[in-house]
């Protein structure tokens, strides 16, 4: 699955999912009040998509800088062979 492929929203429910799931194992307990994605308030969970959205922008543009790193050589099937 590529980084065009994930929803801003899948991405800020598994952060949450891994945050809680962290926390618990730092506390060294089960947090048997752990707030599920579901039950979180709505504003909560907006704020979590869009800092999941501003993310995937980030990881984005770092692909195509690093695609463009190097504008002497030649694309993969775009050279030109032959004198």
């Amino acid at each position: 699955m590529s980084i065009e492929e994930v929803s801003a929203e899948q991405l800020a429910e598994l952060f949450h999912h891994y945050d809680q799931a962290l926390r618990a194992d730092h506390n060294h307990t089960t947090k048997p009040d752990a707030e599920a994605w579901e039950q979180m308030p709505h504003q909560e969970r907006s704020r979590l998509v869009a800092v999941a959205r501003l993310a995937l922008l980030d990881l984005t543009s770092a692909v195509g800088e690093r695609e463009n790193a190097r504008p002497y050589f030649a694309k993969p099937g775009e050279a030109e062979w032959g004198c």
